[in-house]
């Protein structure tokens, strides 16, 4: 799943930052214009984008500063580095009182799921949680999603079936919550469970590959081999070159009706 989050991560800018500047001769309107090339610089030169932000920081760009040079760290893919300017991003964001501060907490989440840190990440998530409150719904279902995902990779199942639960009440419609509940259900041996939610995943987002595999991945636990070879397949000729046709490729070339973990 870390080529996905990453993938989250670089598009997931703030509209919009309000910043007050303190130089005399900064002007602090051309903030978000200097927010924008930077983040648009990104793909062709993110070692300048850096560069850029971390001069811009000193000027007193503050909060998209730190922003744009996250998500040109993140581009380099280095992630732990990214989780550490998120996480003075969501600090300042606190101290500024801004409603920011949950994003950044929950993109520090994720880049340090990325970098290998899911303890650190479960707390940045648990943070941005708190932050995001009880009237942002949709906000708190995605990421108690996400802690869930690093629940998963510490193995403990337990807390991420709560989170997952819980994320499902928040928001019924979110086929990557459904997936990664049936995908729960299987590690439990709950294959009755598996089949229906993974079913409801692949109602809301037919064509997703990642939910696709774990169609194969179900109907392989399932005992039905060929279905998991026919799902299988058809994910790496849909999607080729994404981690889930990858994933699939790897499960066609091992025992048909040996799920992945």
């Amino acid at each position: 799943m870390k080529p996905i989050l990453l993938a989250a991560l670089l598009i997931a800018a703030p509209a919009t930052f309000a910043q007050s500047g303190s130089g005399a001769t900064y002007d602090p309107s051309l903030d978000r214009k200097r927010y924008e090339g930077c983040v648009r610089a990104i793909p062709t030169d993110a070692a300048k984008a850096e560069q850029f932000a971390l001069e811009w920081q000193g000027m007193g760009g503050g909060l998209p500063a730190r922003h744009c040079q996250a998500l040109a760290q993140l581009h380099r893919e280095q992630f732990a580095a990214a989780a550490s300017t998120l996480v003075k991003a969501a600090q300042a964001a606190e101290a500024e009182k801004s409603p920011l501060a949950a994003d950044f907490w929950g993109q520090a989440g994720n880049a340090a799921v990325l970098a290998g840190d899911s303890k650190g990440a479960i707390g940045y998530f648990t943070t941005a949680i708190t932050q995001a409150g009880e009237f942002a719904p949709q906000r708190s279902a995605n990421l108690l999603v996400d802690r869930a995902r690093a629940q998963t990779e510490l193995n403990n199942i337990p807390a991420a079936r709560a989170d997952i639960d819980k994320a499902l009440t928040l928001n019924r419609d979110d086929p990557i919550a459904w997936m990664l509940s049936a995908a729960l259900a299987r590690r439990e041996k709950d294959m009755a469970r598996a089949t229906q939610e993974i079913s409801r995943a692949s109602t809301l987002a037919p064509t997703d590959p990642d939910i696709m595999f774990e169609q194969g991945n179900i109907a392989a636990a399932n005992g039905d081999a060929e279905a998991a070879r026919k799902v299988w397949e058809m994910t790496v000729k849909s999607a080729p070159g994404t981690p889930a046709a990858d994933m699939a490729a790897k499960a066609l070339a091992a025992k048909p009706a040996d799920p992945a973990p």
